[in-house]
């Protein structure tokens, strides 16, 4: 009974998978129904597999045929695959021979047009960074194009390119002795083009609106350099533009831009100034104000000099220079021996001298500090130099020579402020003293004027 319950089982299972797209009765099913069943599944999947094998048989021939084509195409390859194989061996040895014709023909003139595609290499090169260039253009490209040509294929140059090497050449020997004038479109200040007249000269500047040139061989260009030269250098260019013949002065660059490129780099003293830092803003400033003080001192000292000059030639004492009140002395005090008149002249002169001798002293202590503030900015300077290459290290000596450079500018800040400080500071001390010793002189006039008076 156990092996029957099985085997019902697996009938079941059977016409389960045999039947597709059958759906499963909801009634119970019987022995008789599930052998029935089975019959039919049978019977369709034979109709089935007789229906494919019939299908195959008859693509069978199809393939065959297929196959033999496929093989028939591979023998042809094979044979035509021979026939290039023996074409080329034929074509290199042809080859061989044309190139040993070709050399035993050419001769010396294989060497000549060796020489002529390095030398049509070399010029393409010089061509293309040449300013003559901005006025001549295309060449770099033909000589580029020749020297390609001769290299990459066995074609010979013809005498017309030889005839336009020799041209070429002589051309630009011929043009870097020359100042030529064009016109042409100049990339301004601001980034805009405009089209002005440039004066070339040979091969080493380009200038136009009494300002440099720089010419970008890269983009075939030419613009204004960002930072011009000096004006002595401008000045010059100037000159030479509005020229139209004869000699002029000009600052010739004949490295053909390499040392106005270093020029117009370094720093010019308003730069240098600032470089400085506060340090040197400070000593700037002390500077500023010991002029000023020098100035006030100096037309001070000058116009009382003068109304000194003046009263010694007037016996009326005067209240408008020091001399005039000292002397008044005299005058408000005519009865006294002359022991107190001293004292008294000697207490008028004393009233006198802060007068004369007024922010003397000031010049002097700034002519004192200010290279000391020199020496604090440069200590400081080189303090954060040394940081730096602690930093950086010393791989870049540039950075140290920057830093080194930078701190000495206070230096020299504080001795361009000091050397004149003291020069000034001399001569106003020296016109102070020498008014002061000719009150000194009258008044011991007076005092022995009356010292005489009184004997």
């Amino acid at each position: 009974m156990k092996l029957f319950t099985q085997m019902t089982k697996i009938a079941l299972f059977a016409a389960s998978l045999s039947i597709t797209g059958a759906s499963v009765a909801a009634e119970p099913m019987n022995l008789d129904s599930l052998l029935k069943t089975l019959e039919n599944g049978q019977s369709a999947q034979s109709e089935q597999n007789k229906q494919r094998e019939q299908e195959f048989a008859a693509r069978q021939n199809e393939q065959v045929q297929m196959l033999k084509n496929t093989q028939a195409k591979r023998n042809q390859m094979l044979v035509e695959s021979e026939r290039l194989e023996t074409q080329f061996e034929e074509n290199e040895v042809k080859l061989a021979n044309l190139t040993d014709t070709l050399s035993k023909r050419m001769g010396s003139l294989k060497e000549l047009f060796g020489v002529l595609q390095q030398v049509a290499g070399d010029s393409s090169n010089k061509f293309a960074t040449s300013i003559v260039s901005a006025q001549i253009d295309g060449r770099s490209t033909f000589m580029d194009e020749l020297a390609q040509k001769m290299g990459s294929t066995s074609k010979l140059a013809s005498i017309e390119d030889i005839e336009k090497v020799w041209f070429e050449l002589q051309r630009e020997m011929t043009e870097q002795g020359k100042v030529s004038r064009f016109n042409a479109s100049v990339i301004v200040e601001g980034g805009t083009k405009a089209q002005q007249e440039v004066v070339r000269v040979g091969a080493f500047n380009l200038i136009s609106n009494g300002k440099y040139l720089e010419f970008n061989p890269s983009t075939n260009s030419l613009s204004e350099l960002t930072r011009q030269p000096v004006s002595r250098f401008t000045a010059t260019a100037e000159e030479l533009q509005n020229t139209k013949s004869g000699v002029v002065q000009f600052a010739l660059d004949p490295t053909g831009g390499s040392i106005l490129g270093l020029l117009v780099q370094a720093p010019d003293t308003q730069e240098r100034v600032h470089q400085g830092g506060t340090v040197g803003y400070v000593i700037l400033g002390v500077g500023v104000i010991a002029l000023l003080i020098s100035l006030e001192r100096f037309f001070s000292l000058l116009i009382m000099g003068g109304k000194i000059r003046r009263q010694l030639k007037d016996s009326v004492a005067r209240d408008d220079n020091p001399l005039g009140r000292v002397m008044k002395v005299k005058d408000q005090f005519p009865s006294v021996s002359h022991d107190t008149l001293e004292l008294k002249l000697s207490e008028a002169i004393l009233r006198e001298m802060p007068k004369v001798t007024r922010n003397l002293t000031l010049i002097k202590i700034i002519s004192v500090v200010a290279p000391l503030l020199g020496l604090l900015g440069t200590v400081t300077g080189m303090i954060n130099t040394f940081q730096a290459i602690t930093l950086f290290g010393t791989g870049d000596p540039k950075l140290m020579a920057g830093g080194i450079s930078q701190a000495l500018v206070t230096t020299v800040l504080g001795l361009v402020v000091a050397i004149p400080t003291v020069f000034l500071y001399t001569l106003l001390n020296t016109r102070a003293k020498n008014i002061l010793l000719t009150i000194q002189e009258q008044s011991a006039g007076i005092i022995a004027e009356r010292s005489e008076k009184g004997a």
